[in-house]
């Protein structure tokens, strides 16, 4: 750290650090209009999405809130839940309220630039989350931890300097970023482009029923399972496009009837299709073929054991095309934030059929595009990995005083309002007495 900055607790520094509160644990409820109530659904890229705000309270419930009320220049931050989500309250938003999942700050511009502030606030989440990645339990950041936070103060004329350097490296990386995800959207749509050529041939179309013994997963209680055993239960979660998760929340039981052994075992080869999901989001449909051994199948989750008229990777790779997701979820039951498809509606979907040798030159001419569009991925994947790093990588050198050049430091020194950080809270102290 250079001589002219200090380092000092946020809470010596701001004036105000709190959180929300939600109105109806005090009586009040929601409603369609009245005064903007913030939930971190609502901040995106450092903004407060006016439009994404759907939840409303009324002036009463805004004035009972005192603490949670908002005002221009207080600094939001995500301490729940997704943490690190930060923003700046502009007058545009007000009037407005939060619940508990944001800290909320203020009482700091005098020594420090809004945006100062929450470059470090940001890089103090990434350290925050690199300790539950190791396993730690670090759901949450509590307001003392945000009061005890180390926050590095220089003057004023090399804060700006600062935020306006990150700020350009951001831009970049930004633009960037945002080329890489337009690559990957476009990559989704070359894969279904790939799959639709696929089965564009005049094949005879069949209905699985024709081609497939299906049945259902098991009821299994959840009370019965274990952290090992002899046979592992697949459910949900565990069926991802194409994979297996084993190793997601994974659940075994050791000695089954012979009659769940018997209905419920999977076989190499089998199809697994999941039964249910969100239905606003479709996360549900999706398929992999078993290649493991003493696997069983829980409920809402099928299995197809394909005769010899059909290979059990053609068909998987049909499942991922749109016309058969037109079908299954053409037959979509259940509530509005839950969707299901039942048995009879999967085993009357219709699928082209081919002979034999034609579903191998099917499955071969996919995946030789399918493998270009891997590597592709793989490679997109790994540049955003190295954009966050290069992301956190500029804002440790921020605050290491590393990233403005001597030049640059020399040209801040020659401001008007330069001063040492030092002077700058000592003054700032005498001014508050």
């Amino acid at each position: 750290m250079r001589e002219d900055w200090v380092v000092a607790q946020l809470g010596k520094l701001a004036t105000k650090i709190t959180k929300g509160s939600t109105p109806t644990t005090y009586g009040y409820k929601f409603q369609n209009e009245g005064v903007n109530f913030i939930k971190i659904e609502n901040v995106k890229n450092g903004f407060i999405m006016q439009d994404s705000i759907v939840n409303f309270i009324s002036e009463e419930a805004h004035n009972s809130q005192e603490r949670s009320k908002l005002q221009e220049g207080d600094i939001l931050f995500s301490i729940a839940g997704t943490i690190g989500e930060t923003c700046l309250v502009k007058s545009n938003i007000l009037p407005a309220n939060t619940n508990q999942a944001f800290a909320i700050i203020n009482g700091f511009n005098d020594i420090l630039l809004p945006q100062f502030l929450i470059r470090q606030l940001e890089s103090f989440a990434a350290v925050k989350i690199k300790l539950k990645a190791r396993g730690g339990a670090m759901n949450n950041v509590s307001l003392g931890d945000l009061k005890e936070l180390s926050v590095i103060v220089p003057p004023l004329p090399i804060q700006r300097a600062i935020v306006q350097k990150i700020e350009s490296y951001f831009g970049l990386l930004d633009k960037g970023i945002a080329e890489l995800k337009t690559a990957q959207e476009q990559l989704k749509i070359y894969r279904q482009a790939v799959l639709k050529k696929a089965f564009e041939g005049e094949y005879p179309l069949v209905t699985i029923d024709t081609i497939s013994f299906s049945q259902g997963g098991y009821a299994f209680k959840s009370s019965d399972f274990k952290e090992t055993g002899e046979y592992q239960i697949i459910k949900i979660g565990n069926v991802r496009p194409g994979l297996l998760r084993l190793n997601e929340s994974p659940a075994f039981v050791d000695k089954p009837e012979n009659n769940v052994l018997e209905k419920y075992l999977l076989r190499k080869d089998d199809v697994v299709i999941t039964l249910t999901g969100t239905r606003k989001k479709r996360d549900y449909g999706y398929t992999a073929i078993v290649n493991k051994p003493n696997l069983l199948l829980n409920q809402r989750v099928a299995y197809l054991r394909f005769s010899e008229k059909c290979i059990p990777k053609y068909f998987l790779y049909y499942s991922w095309t749109e016309p058969f997701k037109e079908q299954f979820f053409g037959s979509e039951t259940g509530n509005v934030g839950q969707g299901n498809v039942g048995m009879k509606s999967i085993q009357k979907t219709i699928i082209p059929l081919p002979s034999i040798n034609e579903q191998k030159q099917v499955i071969k001419e996919i995946e030789s595009r399918l493998s270009v569009c891997d590597k592709v991925e793989e490679n997109i994947s790994e540049a955003l990995e190295k954009a966050e790093a290069l992301r956190q990588s500029i804002l440790k050198k921020a605050f290491e005083g590393k990233l403005l050049s001597e030049e640059e430091i020399a040209q801040c020194k020659q401001e008007a309002d330069y001063e040492p950080a030092s002077v700058l809270l000592e003054r700032i102290k005498k001014e508050k007495n």
